[in-house]
């Protein structure tokens, strides 16, 4: 081998040893690299790459699927309670196809000024005579829920018709309320008799449902009545609460109730009488 040919070997050796080095040394910086990813990155990336469950964790011992709860033995009953027609129609129909689902529920008829509370099953627990929104009609004015009391004009203070999923909860006040539409700031509550001029209590007391219109939308409910019957069932956590209309036709609002035959509801005596 000439020399300068040995010298071109060792620079050529030289090279590739330089080469591997540096390719050595960068993997170990693409290692710790990736490291250090996963060290601050790697619950996020599980997070948003969460895979989904195996079909064997679905049916293992401790995915089991809970036991499903046992149906309900539905059937209305009234009792010794004379109802209007359209109560019957409309508790028959939420019973039959099971509309309140495992909740209680209550009907509201408007044009009588009373309210029936059932069990989930659609047993009558108690009914009684309150007091709704002065203004007959049907719907809520929009954004009403957001007005300050007093700016709430006489023609605005309804009683919404229609069915409603309620919850309890606290008014401003503090007091016990079953919300029925929350965001028209409609409840149901005990009655307070704050204004003498209002003669909330006796308007309750008289038995014609003539002079029961006088809150500013609210489902006034005899004190006894809400701490016995309403509150220790509506109270307890989500209900069905039934509006009746007063102005539109009872289909309107409850298209099923049409098809529900009145023999369902057990062939007790109907009050039909006008309010």
């Amino acid at each position: 081998m000439a020399p300068g040919e040995g010298a071109d070997h060792r620079a050529a050796a030289q090279r590739r040893r330089d080469i591997l080095i540096g390719l050595g040394q960068g993997a170990l910086l693409a290692a710790l690299a990736l490291a250090v990813f996963f060290l601050f990155f790697g619950d996020r990336y599980r997070f948003w790459h969460k895979p989904a469950p195996a079909a064997a964790h679905l049916t293992s011992p401790t995915h089991a699927a809970q036991p499903a709860e046992p149906p309900l033995s539905r059937a209305l009953e009234f009792g010794d309670v004379s109802a209007p027609d359209d109560v019957h129609r409309v508790a028959a129909w939420a019973v039959a196809q099971a509309d309140n689902g495992r909740a209680p529920f209550a009907i509201v008829d408007k044009r009588r000024a009373q309210v029936y509370v059932f069990a989930a099953t659609g047993r009558l627990l108690g009914t009684s005579p309150v007091l709704l929104g002065y203004a007959a009609g049907d719907h809520t004015v929009a954004g009403i829920g957001n007005k300050a009391i007093e700016d709430i004009k006489p023609q605005e203070r309804t009683t919404p018709a229609g069915r409603f999923v309620s919850e309890p909860g606290r008014n401003s006040l503090g007091h016990d309320v079953v919300w029925v539409d929350y965001e028209a700031a409609v409840s149901m509550h005990r009655v307070r008799a704050t204004n003498p001029k209002e003669r909330r209590l006796e308007r309750l007391a008289t038995p014609t449902p003539a002079d029961n219109r006088i809150s500013w939308g609210c489902i006034n409910v005899p004190v006894a009545f809400f701490d016995e019957t309403v509150w220790p069932h509506l109270g307890r956590g989500r209900a069905v609460v039934y509006v009746l209309p007063e102005r539109s036709s009872l289909t309107a609002f409850f298209p099923g109730a049409a098809a529900t035959l009145v023999a369902q509801a057990g062939g007790h005596k109907r009050n039909t009488a006008k309010p």
